[in-house]
Formats: C-alpha cells, sequence, structure tokens
C-alpha cells in the first residue's frame, strides 16, 4: 500500500495537477473571506470564519472529483492496472493507497488556511474573541466530508476509462449526496419523521452537525459507512473486471 501511496503523491506534486488543486482551493477561499465586500470577515463585524466553512464544500466539491477522476481511469486508459495487478498487490492495498493519497493532498491544501484562523484570532476585539471549539470542529468536518468525496471519486473513477466522465459522475453524485436529500426532505409531502430521515441521509446535517463544535459518534458512524460504502463499491468493480 505504501508504494501505491507514494506513488500517487510524488505524481500529485510532481505535476501541475496537486499544486493547481491545492492553489485554487487557497486562492479562492482567501479572496472570499478577505477581499469580496458581500463576503469578507473585516465587514461582518464579528471574528469568525462562518464563511470560510460555508465555502470551502462547494469548492471541495469540485476539487476532489478533480484529482480523484483519474486514480483508476488512467491506469485503466494506460492499461498499467493489468501491471499493478502483476504486483504483490492486493485489491484493497491498491484502492487505500490510492485513497490516502488523495486525502493527503487534500490535507495538506487545508494547512495553509489555518492562518485565516490566527488572523481572525488576532483581529478580535479583545484579541482571541473567537469560537475555537466551532473552527476545531469545523476542520474535523471538512477532514471528514473530503474522505467521503475522495472515496466517491475514487468509485467514480473505477467505472470508466475516461477521466472527463469520471470527474462529472462524481461531482454529480457528490453534490447529489450533499444537497440533494436535504432538499427532498424539504418538499411538502415529506414530513415528520420521513423529513427527518431523509435529511440524515445527506452529508450536509451531519457537516454543520460537527461544524458547531460537538462532535457525535452519531456523525463519526455516518461518514465512516459512507467511506466504507463507495470503498468497498470500488472494490466490487476491481474484483468484477477480473473476470
Amino acid at each position: 500500500m505504501k508504494s501505491i501511496l507514494y506513488k500517487e503523491i510524488h505524481t500529485f506534486l510532481s505535476s501541475y495537477i496537486g499544486f493547481l488543486a491545492m492553489g485554487i482551493f487557497v486562492v479562492i477561499t482567501g479572496l472570499m473571506i478577505w477581499v469580496f465586500p458581500q463576503y469578507s470577515v473585516l465587514n461582518y463585524g464579528y471574528s469568525s470564519l462562518e464563511m470560510f466553512f460555508s465555502l470551502a464544500p462547494i469548492l471541495l466539491l469540485i476539487i476532489i472529483p478533480a484529482i480523484t477522476m483519474r486514480l483508476l481511469s488512467e491506469e485503466k486508459q494506460t492499461g498499467t492496472i493489468e501491471w499493478i495487478y502483476t504486483k504483490p498487490l492486493s485489491d484493497w492495498q491498491i484502492i487505500l493507497g490510492k485513497y490516502f493519497a488523495s486525502i493527503l493532498l487534500i490535507v495538506i491544501a487545508l494547512i495553509p488556511t489555518v492562518i485565516y484562523y490566527f488572523s481572525i484570532y488576532q483581529l478580535g476585539a479583545p484579541v482571541g474573541n473567537i469560537d475555537n471549539g466551532g473552527v476545531i470542529g469545523s476542520y474535523i468536518g471538512l477532514v471528514f466530508l473530503s474522505g467521503a468525496f475522495c472515496a466517491i471519486g475514487l468509485f467514480a473513477s473505477s467505472i470508466t476509462a475516461n477521466q472527463i466522465a469520471a470527474f462529472i459522475f462524481a461531482a454529480t453524485l457528490c453534490a447529489l449526496i450533499f444537497w440533494g436529500f436535504d432538499l427532498v426532505s424539504s418538499f411538502e409531502i415529506f414530513d415528520g419523521m420521513i423529513a427527518y430521515i431523509l435529511k440524515n441521509i445527506g452529508i450536509a446535517y451531519h457537516y454543520d452537525s460537527i461544524s458547531r463544535g460537538v462532535l457525535d459518534t452519531r456523525d463519526v458512524i455516518y461518514f465512516c459507512s459512507i467511506i466504507f460504502i463507495f470503498l468497498y463499491a470500488t472494490f466490487f468493480n476491481l474484483e468484477k473486471r477480473k473476470y
């Protein structure tokens, strides 16, 4: 698994893909938080990173599929997947190696955004007047969210050898699971317990829950379940291809 992990990280960081993804994420969030007046925290009147944590999932919904679209699609397209199968690696080692490589790249992209926290920390009146628990919870929520999106993206990449198709499918599926159930639960035909269940199926509900600063085991179990389901679906696709 380590060999696959190192290979993918080297591929990401030795080409424009990794740096472009990280650069786009940091630049856009920086512009939205500090420059554009309608979103700038300088116009809020209070120290908060709420805008960043509301915007980040939308950007990750585009950036993560762009990163994961090539993980297995490119291997199929170039035929190197057959070469990988000749190595003493199990399907799970291949999948987990590529999965953790994509998550690591997103975590690296999130690290520079910590400067936003320290900046707002210093700008607070008094200094340090910021919800530290909410910030920590929101960053944990972003990591879980990234893990779910990476699993979905890897699954999409295992379906087709066309990278563009993998990107479109992954981005659409991420959007549907993130917002779709929440939107459907708001329909008038659904009320009470049904609406509550539908809302709980969506990622947005659990991301918002963790972002409040309270790490509920139900939210952790939910994200772990989503990750496992899509990683297992990827494993199933690789196994099916052998036959």
